[in-house]
């Protein structure tokens, strides 16, 4: 394409730029039109990707055809079958008459795909099926339709990862993937953007009768150094509201009104030095609700069993008795302390003694003598109330700070301080 004709089909269809990867992806645009290939086009959200499908179908023999511009990503998965390849009367809770889909109702027109990367795994076999052979069958029919479309996709996800994550199928990607077209992103096109801003703020003026903006050189040379991770749609908010805010209404005073760094810098959000891009999580690396509703479950077993070690090694078994029975997760420690408390006296219970976080093991030989006798003076009953006696020392005698030194409930302290005192 020559550059005069480059930019008449900008004016054409309103886009605005001179960059050198905006202009390459016109020209494949325009290059692809007159076949039947199919196009994906990859890039950000907001650089403009609906441009090229519009320019394609516009530059196309199908051009006297229907154009249907169809956001995958913004179709419940339920319905989206329904929506693309249409139903029978009945052939679910809603359907009261038949209904035909778009790749129906675009018969020999254009179908522009948005988001493709969102079409669940079922839907992905159809749309393949229908690529290969235009064939398709409507929800809740067995009768084979044929219909005569050209498909143009777009994604902003990158389609190779989702398919190594068995998320997208590999037929399918390569069956798109005929013709790749790359929209660059807005921070890639630093000439441009103050460009974008002056036509965005020059059509916002115009509709409202306001002063036209303009920019200094140190509000201009701020535009360029934001990265714009909204891109062209989020420039356009900012032009529009700049000028929304900071002009007048157009008066004999006044047609101009000029922005500086300092003024343009309160619209535009403050950016994190050294910031870089949020990674974009795809569904298959974040938690669903049944793996998340698991985890909250297991997390409380495993306080649960945390209270009965307490209970066991400071309250004897029939704290161990209070392990609830439904819990779904119980260590093989859990069990074999149940175990041994079961045969043991509600005060022989001989485990390990925690206070202040440190954990006083007696091991096996001080904890019961050669001869088989219990030594007083060694045993962990002996040694645990030692410890809650100096825990109440610490404390002058506050019962709450003292449990809470020693890792336990008032309750469990209480029981304890009876059972002393039954000595």
């Amino acid at each position: 394409m020559t550059n005069q004709e480059l930019q008449s089909l900008k004016n054409k269809f309103d886009i605005i730029g001179n960059d050198p990867a905006l202009n390459r992806a016109l020209e494949i645009a325009v290059a692809v039109a007159p076949t039947d290939l199919t196009v994906l086009i990859c890039g950000e959200s907001g650089v403009g990707k609906e441009n090229i499908p519009k320019i394609i179908h516009q530059n196309s023999r199908r051009r006297t055809g229907k154009y249907f511009a169809v956001n995958c990503g913004a179709i419940p998965e339920g319905t989206i079958d329904s929506e693309l390849f249409g139903h029978e009367k009945g052939s679910f809770t809603g359907a009261s008459e038949m209904r035909k889909g778009y790749f129906e109702e675009a018969d020999g027109g254009t179908l522009f795909l948005d988001e493709v990367g969102e079409l669940p795994l079922s839907s992905q076999a159809k749309l393949l099926r229908v690529l290969q052979s235009g064939e398709f069958i409507r929800v809740g029919s067995s009768k084979v339709l044929m219909t005569d479309v050209r498909v143009v996709a777009a994604t902003n996800v990158n389609l190779m990862h989702a398919v190594s994550k068995g998320k997208f199928r590999e037929d399918l990607y390569y069956r798109l993937n005929a013709v790749p077209v790359f929209m660059p992103a807005l921070r890639d096109r630093q000439d441009d953007i103050h460009l974008l801003f002056r036509k965005f703020a020059s059509d916002f003026s115009e509709k409202y009768g306001m002063c036209k903006i303009s920019l200094t050189p140190d509000a201009v040379a701020l535009l360029k150094s934001y990265r714009w991770p909204g891109n062209i749609r989020q420039l356009k908010n900012v032009a529009e509201t700049v000028s929304a805010l900071e002009s007048e209404k157009i008066s004999a005073r006044s047609e101009r009104c000029e922005i500086n760094a300092e003024m343009l810098s309160r619209y535009i959000p403050k950016d994190v030095e050294n910031m870089l891009p949020v990674k974009s999580f795809s569904p298959e690396e974040t938690v669903n609700p049944s793996e998340r509703e698991a985890i909250i479950r297991m997390i409380y077993q495993l306080r649960q069993e945390v209270d009965y070690l307490k209970e066991v090694v400071l309250g004897g078994p029939a704290a161990a008795r209070q392990l609830p029975q439904s819990s779904a997760v119980r260590s093989s420690a859990v069990q074999d302390i149940q175990e041994e408390a079961d045969w043991q006296d509600e005060e022989g219970v001989e485990m390990p003694q925690t206070w202040s976080g440190k954990v006083i093991n007696l091991g096996e030989g001080a904890a019961r003598p050669a001869d088989g006798h219990d030594d007083d003076s060694l045993s962990l009953q002996k040694a645990g109330s030692d410890l809650i006696k100096k825990a109440l020392e610490k404390y002058r005698g506050n019962r709450k700070q003292a449990a809470a030194e020693l890792g336990i409930s008032e309750r469990t302290l209480y029981r304890k301080l009876k059972n002393i005192e039954n000595e």
